[in-house]
């Protein structure tokens, strides 16, 4: 296959045959064990984070009928990013009334993320700032 074949392959633009880049177990077509299927607006890590105790879910929610999924996940112990950015405005804050009570109700935290978008975590999950000791103490970006 050509470099400019592989190229257009690689961004979606033609199919790409070359078998040999599929794994067998995934060309056979075998089914998942998974006793429920998820939303496609809900990302969730794989089985093996799961073993791990390493799954974050990322919700975008379409209205406020899809708040019960986003709970679910949390009370299952999973770490929710919530990207409000699609909602309408008051839909958005119904969700955000609701992920606070979630967080509150279950000893959790709530932190804003970006505009719209919130982390809620579980009560033993610790959020790691990417905050810097030196940063506010003229660090190597400090160009004065």
């Amino acid at each position: 296959m050509g470099s400019v074949r592989k190229a257009s392959a690689w961004l979606g633009l033609v199919e790409d045959h070359d078998e040999r880049y599929y794994d067998d177990e995934y060309a056979d077509g075998a089914e998942s064990n998974d006793a429920w299927v998820t939303d496609p607006r809900v990302q969730v890590a794989s089985d093996t984070a799961q073993d791990r105790g390493r799954r974050i879910a990322t919700v975008s929610p379409a209205g406020f009928r899809d708040a019960r999924g986003i709970g679910e996940l949390f009370r299952a112990g999973v770490p929710v990013i919530v990207n409000l950015t699609a909602m309408e405005p008051d839909d958005a804050k119904r969700v955000v009334d609701f992920t606070a009570g979630l967080t509150f109700g279950l000893h959790g935290s709530i932190e804003r993320v970006a505009t719209r978008v919130f982390l809620l975590t579980p009560a033993d999950t610790q959020i790691v700032t990417g905050e810097t000791m030196g940063r506010g103490q003229g660090g190597f970006f400090n160009q004065s």
